[in-house]
């Protein structure tokens, strides 16, 4: 049995950080509300779950690997990949998609999704890192960064769609980090059925 890098002492500072950094932002802008602050908490709380799954195990006396960097790199896409894994891809980064879309507000669809794929590729690269030099044993899939920016998409499109509803959009409004959203003073109010 080989030691292992004990998860929670790793992933709450880092949590904790991350909100830390999240709200002292909002503060610096004086866009600090409580629904905004909820945002970075679970934007803070995904992203640890993400390394505590993605990353872990580390081992701390396990061999690491004497394989060239290509054998822990899969770069064919759909060559071997399992349905179920494309689903769970897709269903882990939906939350990643809402929550980016909320923080960078009405920004273009691309931006989001784009931050997501840039989640997802760091992800990867972080796993090959820690499978080379630390036997973690992930190996680094296209596959995975393609379905995780599926997930990303859909999640930006899903609050996209919430936000067009009038029922929700005022709603939509409190949560997003941008200067335009409602309850930000010195912002005027998004109107229902504004252009965007």
């Amino acid at each position: 049995m080989f030691r292992q890098v004990p998860v929670l002492p790793v992933v709450l500072p880092l949590a904790a950080a991350a909100l830390a950094a999240l709200l002292w932002s909002l503060h610096r802008r004086g866009r600090l509300t409580g629904p905004r602050a909820l945002v970075a908490l679970a934007l803070s709380v995904y992203l640890a779950g993400v390394v505590a799954n993605t990353v872990f195990p580390i081992f701390l006396d396990k061999p690491v690997s004497r394989g060239a960097w290509l054998s822990q790199v899969v770069l064919v896409p759909f060559a071997d990949y399992e349905v179920a894994d494309a689903i769970t891809n897709v269903a882990v980064f939906v939350p990643l998609g809402v929550l980016l879309a909320l923080v960078l507000g009405r920004s273009a669809w691309w931006r989001p999704v784009a931050a997501a794929a840039g989640v997802s590729l760091g992800i990867e690269v972080v796993q090959l890192l820690t499978t080379h030099f630390l036997a973690s044993g992930h190996v680094a899939d296209v596959n995975d960064l393609l379905w995780n920016v599926v997930g990303g998409s859909v999640g930006v499109a899903l609050l996209a769609g919430t936000a067009r509803v009038p029922a929700t959009q005022g709603l939509v409004d409190r949560f997003r980090w941008d200067a335009r959203a409602a309850g930000v003073t010195g912002a005027a109010p998004a109107r229902v059925g504004a252009a965007r």
